[in-house]
């Protein structure tokens, strides 16, 4: 606040001090005693000189030519200026501009304009700078995990739609807060009690075991049977264990569709505006091949995000020469490809690529959590369509097939 408060006064005084000059300049100009009149007089001196005559109107600033025969030469209520021609006084009288009427003018131009400024200014403090400063503590707030955090509803239009979103975040945060926590419950207690599931089958193959070992079975068929049991009890942890394992490895992440119709130029220009100014500052060649523009069927919002994912990795695991979009159509269907340049991943890598939380071996040196192209690929299959990976002549392709509408 006290920043916008010293930008006001700057502002004002600059304001204030070219006005200063400008006056100033104005009273010199009034005050100088050149001026157009003198031109015009001293051409009217000329023209008598040479024709012994003149033509009044054509000298416009002069309002009248006297000699003393018309009276005292130098008594006047007009402004004038004595001029020789012909071995003859003058006097000629002239107009000049009424420059009292211009500073007023000019003040009085200068005088709205410096109210307008006010009015703007405080248009800015009330709509822009006051709602701004009550919403300044919510991001910290949230990222703190305070969910219960106030935030002032807004109906400027400058953040009205702003506060409505910070409330959908916060929504949203606390939403899969929930969800994360029932899930960590639920698996909890099914990791508690598949762990007691499986003590009575390990009990049951320990005992057998112990009794085959002290040879405590004479029976040949005494044996085949604890050996039975033993692998039927193992059979049984076998189960656990891949229900254990289903649970690990079951989605963590709600993905939400809502399917319908966007031209890809829309998408693409999304995706220019956000990446060419970022990748120029990098050098790094940024490409959109020519396309002949389509509706597709997707969500539009959610195929951006996969771009996106797609162009993070690009700089992320590329060399940053260069991040190339190609096109192809096939079978109904828009193949949009993400090309970069400077792959080291091993093509016996790209089945695992698309897994959660899998990281290639080259990722070693780059910060991520392995879920960009999980995501893209949940994204892809729930929009109808899919999503592919190659490497050819140096470089990683992942390709997403959407159909058209």
């Amino acid at each position: 606040m006290s920043t916008f408060k010293k930008l006001i006064i700057a502002v004002t005084a600059l304001f204030i001090l070219l006005t200063v000059i400008l006056n100033m300049a104005l009273i010199r100009q009034a005050d100088s005693p050149t001026g157009i009149y003198r031109v015009e007089a001293k051409r009217l001196a000329d023209d008598i000189e040479e024709r012994g005559s003149y033509d009044l109107s054509d000298y416009p600033h002069l309002t009248g030519v006297f000699t003393e025969d018309d009276g005292d030469l130098y008594i006047s209520d007009e402004q004038y200026v004595i001029i020789e021609a012909a071995g003859r006084l003058y006097r000629v009288e002239y107009n000049t501009s009424d420059y009292r009427s211009w500073l007023l003018l000019i003040n009085g131009a200068l005088a709205v304009v410096l109210l307008m400024l006010f009015i703007l200014f405080r248009y800015i403090r009330r709509n822009i700078i006051l709602p701004f400063g009550r919403l300044n503590d919510v991001p910290q707030e949230l990222a703190r995990g305070n969910l219960a955090v106030p935030i002032p509803e807004e109906k400027s239009r400058f953040f009205g739609k702003f506060t409505w979103g910070v409330n959908m975040l916060r929504e949203s945060i606390e939403e899969n807060r929930t969800k994360e926590i029932s899930m960590q419950r639920d698996k909890k207690l099914l990791l508690l009690s598949l762990s007691h599931d499986i003590k009575t089958p390990l009990s049951a193959i320990k005992l057998n075991a112990k009794a085959l070992a002290k040879g405590l079975y004479k029976d040949e068929q005494k044996q085949r049977e604890a050996a039975e049991s033993i692998n039927a009890r193992a059979d049984e942890i076998e189960g656990f264990v891949s229900r254990i394992t289903k649970a690990s490895s079951e989605d963590f992440m709600d993905f939400e569709v809502h399917m319908g119709e966007e031209f890809l130029s829309v998408i693409l220009s999304r995706i220019n505006e956000r990446y060419a100014p970022q990748l120029n500052i990098s050098s790094t060649e940024f490409v959109i091949d020519d396309y002949d523009d389509c509706i597709l069927s997707c969500d539009g919002d959610r195929l951006a995000e996969c771009l996106q994912n797609l162009i993070e990795n690009a700089i992320k695991y590329g060399d940053g020469r260069l991040i190339e979009i190609c096109f192809d159509t096939m079978d109904g269907c828009k193949l949009i490809t993400v090309k970069n340049t400077g792959c080291t991943l091993e093509a016996k890598e790209l089945p695992q690529i698309f897994e959660s939380f899998h990281r290639g071996s080259n990722a070693e040196k780059a910060k991520g959590s392995g879920l960009g192209l999980f995501i893209c690929r949940k994204l892809m299959a729930l929009m109808g369509g899919e999503v592919y990976a190659d490497i050819k002549d140096e470089c990683f392709l992942v390709t997403l097939v959407v159909r058209l509408a």
